[in-house]
């Protein structure tokens, strides 16, 4: 296989060729006058010919470098207007961003807030992924991610927006048939709708603030991979379910469906913000991360957390986060 073009010294030449002067090549770009003349050393022993004449007082092109010098400018004009085009695009609002979700909870709570945003942002491209399974953020190219889980340690970065209660949950018809239960071994007794991507399964744990641990096996005559399929299951009285508040607490504001054991606490979850590794990130994806921040702690249905600076938002300082 060739070696890597030198393209950082095909640069140099060309700027080398406009100033006619290693040290005023160093000065423009910042860089010692040095590391200008190794740069072309690299080039001539590469290129095992001598790219210019070079006599006490001037420099002047050899017809290799003069040959040469059409493609290296070019070499040199891109990569300056590459970099300004980033740069540019970084430091305003325009541009495309990334994002995935739990596909209820996107389709749900992050959809209807991007309206405002676009409008607000209208050069900003979002393309939006939903899906409960869990995202590659790196190897998938998302810039933001939202989670909604029990996160664990890993390279991402992460900042948690607040707490997502998780609620037994079912029918006042289906309890009147079955019973309210009063601890948890009680749902022993009771058909459990359940949830595929949750962590614990059929085992349902719990946490009292006096009696500590409780582990529940539960029968499950229904399994899915979306959360939101079980509403129709729990309104008909067909079961119950560790469902999260933003998912149950229409129904339960309504008395369509009833929580039930509050003072037994399944582990907690959050709503996370993940994005890659890296604190640099563009103008458009911190004003996203912002504006989903500020929206998702008004919501009903969120625990707030104690206040979280801006700063820390903007930089997501590592939170947990997990791959």
């Amino acid at each position: 296989m060739k070696n890597m073009p030198d393209l950082e010294a095909w640069a140099t030449f060309a700027k080398v060729a406009e100033t006619g002067s290693f040290a005023r090549t160093a000065a423009e770009f910042g860089v010692s006058q040095a590391t200008v003349s190794k740069a072309i050393n690299r080039l001539e022993a590469r290129m095992k010919a001598s790219l210019f004449h070079r006599t006490s007082r001037r420099m002047t092109l050899t017809e290799g470098g003069r040959a040469a010098l059409a493609r290296a400018t070019h070499i040199l004009d891109e990569g300056l207007a590459l970099e300004a085009e980033v740069t540019e695009q970084s430091a305003s609002l325009r541009g495309l961003v990334r994002v995935a979700a739990p596909m209820s909870f996107g389709v749900a709570h992050v959809a209807p807030l991007l309206p405002a945003f676009m409008r607000a942002h209208p050069e900003v491209q979002l393309d939006l992924h939903f899906d409960d399974a869990q995202v590659d953020v790196v190897a998938e190219g998302f810039d933001v991610v939202l989670r909604i889980a029990r996160l664990e340690d890993s390279s991402l970065l992460a900042r948690q927006l607040c707490h997502v209660p998780i609620q037994i949950v079912g029918s006042p018809a289906y309890f009147a048939r079955h019973g309210t239960p009063r601890h948890p071994s009680d749902l022993a007794q009771l058909h459990a709708l359940s949830y595929a991507y949750a962590r614990s399964g059929a085992s349902w744990r719990f946490r009292h603030a006096t009696q500590g641990e409780f582990v529940q096996v539960m029968q499950t005559p229904l399994r899915v991979n979306n959360a939101e399929a079980l509403t129709p299951a729990l309104l008909a009285g067909l079961g119950v379910a560790l469902q999260p508040a933003f998912l149950a607490w229409q129904h339960l504001q309504t008395g369509e469906l009833v929580a039930v054991l509050p003072e037994w606490e399944p582990p907690p979850i959050s709503l996370h913000i993940v994005t890659p590794p890296g604190r640099g990130r563009p103008a458009r994806v911190q004003a996203l991360i912002r504006y989903l921040a500020d929206s998702f702690v008004k919501q009903p249905w969120a625990q707030p957390l104690p206040s979280v600076p801006q700063m820390e938002l903007d930089g997501l300082p590592p939170d947990n986060g997990d791959a």
